[in-house]
């Protein structure tokens, strides 16, 4: 999840990205295009063209691993650290009530 605030609706975006597709071509370039829909719809160009660049891998016109795998990867992975961390925790607590059963002084 992102640590900034996003300050445009999912819906927003999308409408944003379907008009830079739909007018690219009356533009001379995609950067134009994007640039005229981001100043109508108050955002830095930069963004929107990050929108558009994430809706088309999303959609498979262009070679990137998809947001939803993505996500799923980066979730996992937190998950083997969290599991990992535990493991060693577990480690480490075994190894010391062992070392302290041994050092108990043997009873009849």
């Amino acid at each position: 999840m992102s640590k900034t605030t996003n300050k445009f609706s999912p819906e927003v975006r999308e409408r944003a990205v379907r008009m830079v597709l739909d007018h690219e071509r009356d533009h001379p370039s995609r950067w134009a295009a994007v640039v005229s829909i981001s100043e109508k719809i108050g955002c830095v160009p930069q963004t929107l063209h990050e929108w558009v660049k994430k809706a088309e891998v999303d959609s498979g016109k262009r070679a990137c691993v998809p947001t939803e795998v993505a996500d799923k990867v980066k979730a996992l992975e937190r998950e083997v650290r969290e599991l990992r961390q535990a493991n060693e925790i577990l480690r480490k607590a075994s190894a010391y009530f062992a070392q302290a059963e041994l050092d108990r002084p043997f009873r009849r």
